[in-house]
């Protein structure tokens, strides 16, 4: 079956940086757009970050553009969130997404990962 496992996130203080990644098994990962999503406490699951199957599109949310970066290597299965100029206002569970077709961005993603908490304090 498809899994997706988020890791990298931890504490950290504001400024700092943080790389999340996404191992995807039981699908073809390069047939996949992925995108990256969080959900902070009391608040509904907002798009972060997508990228198109071979990585040559990406998007980003307003909040995060020029500051997080998000990549994939299909010969690994993974897709990265590089996250730069961490603010106290990103803390959330982060969740990676994938999704067959349609576009980047939107909720309509079909597979999530577990989460991985990222927490930033000022």
């Amino acid at each position: 079956q498809v899994q997706l496992v988020d890791s990298g996130g931890r504490s950290v203080q504001a400024g700092g940086s943080l790389r999340l990644s996404c191992a995807a098994s039981g699908l073809t990962f390069s047939n996949y757009i992925m995108g990256w999503f969080r959900q902070a406490p009391g608040k509904e699951r907002e798009f972060v970050s997508g990228i198109s199957y071979s990585g040559i599109r990406t998007n980003y949310a307003d909040s995060v553009k020029d500051r997080f970066t998000i990549s994939r290597d299909n010969a690994k299965s993974t897709v990265y969130l590089q996250m730069n100029s961490l603010k106290p206002e990103d803390t959330a569970v982060y969740y990676c997404a994938a999704k067959t077709g349609g576009s980047i961005g939107g909720l309509d993603y079909k597979y999530w990962g577990q989460g991985t908490q990222v927490t930033v304090s000022e």
